[in-house]
């Protein structure tokens, strides 16, 4: 499933075509992905300015003119695929559409952004811009990781007492939103810290360094455009090549990358999931 590193690519990819551009029409191919889409997309759609773009977690938000905003969960295949030339400067042919375009968006200016979602387990839903982070997929998120709210205080107290496994404390989108398992196995490895290690127990100097590490390895994520391990895709149909500078994910009996150790990277599961560590310099 896309992590915040690959919804931030998106979103960004999709910036230059849809902020400030209007929405001339909107095709509606199927009921449902995820979810049913809400009562009459496409004309509530039709129309309207996307004001701003923005996201929470692991979702896209854009603000409409409506004083609606389009919420879209890209699940666990689905892409937006941007073509075209969204300043309507020039003559481009669209591509064909494929066989898993289910929304597909047609922009002022010549724009288009295909919705692709084959296991159609991404959504969209509708919502009051105004009382937005009252949705039910918002309302008990964590802070943001690169945003202020984010610090070694709040972490300390959000982590105090527990008893589980620090990665499974670092995967609660309460406590965090947007951390998928890539780039908790990612900061663990940086900081030295076990993702069997009870959170509550781990020591305030280690804690310390776990904050940092969070946003320098999101940041260089989302410089890479993100990791494409199956489906994912930029906004221009480009590949994310941060799955090129994982130390321990996806690296079972391969050499730790610290430098001075001899350990292998092992793998364990750890609440259904695949946890990729040192055991040899992350205690």
């Amino acid at each position: 499933m896309p992590e915040l590193p690959e919804v931030e690519t998106v979103k960004r990819g999709l910036a230059p075509s849809m902020e400030g551009a209007q929405i001339e029409a909107v095709d509606v191919n199927r009921p449902d992905l995820r979810w049913p889409f809400p009562k009459q997309m496409a004309a509530r759609l039709a129309g309207q300015t996307v004001l701003r773009l923005r996201r929470r977690s692991k979702y896209i938000l854009a603000d409409l003119s409506s004083g609606e905003s389009l919420l879209v969960h890209l699940g666990m295949s689905g892409r937006m695929t941007v073509s075209g030339d969204p300043l309507g400067q020039f003559v481009h042919e669209h591509p064909q559409l494929e066989k898993h375009d289910h929304v597909v968006f047609w922009m002022a200016g010549g724009a288009r952004i295909a919705f692709n979602d084959p296991r159609r387990f991404g959504a969209m839903d509708l919502l009051p811009t105004e009382t937005a982070q009252e949705h039910p997929l918002l309302a008990k998120l964590g802070p943001e990781p690169l945003g202020n709210d984010f610090s070694e205080a709040y972490l300390a107290q959000a982590l105090s007492g527990r008893r589980t496994p620090m990665k499974t404390a670092l995967l609660d989108q309460r406590i965090i939103a947007g951390l998928g398992n890539i780039y908790v196995c990612e900061v663990l490895h940086k900081t030295g810290i076990s993702p069997l290690r009870q959170a509550g127990k781990v020591s305030a100097a280690r804690l310390a360094k776990v904050v940092p590490a969070v946003r320098e390895v999101l940041e260089a994520a989302i410089a890479a455009g993100g990791s494409s391990l199956k489906d994912f895709k930029q906004a221009s149909g480009e590949l994310g090549y941060f799955q090129h500078q994982f130390q321990v994910y996806d690296r079972a009996g391969g050499a730790c990358r610290t430098a001075g150790c001899e350990g292998v990277v092992a793998r364990i599961v750890q609440a259904g999931r695949s946890t990729y560590y040192c055991p040899v310099c992350q205690r």
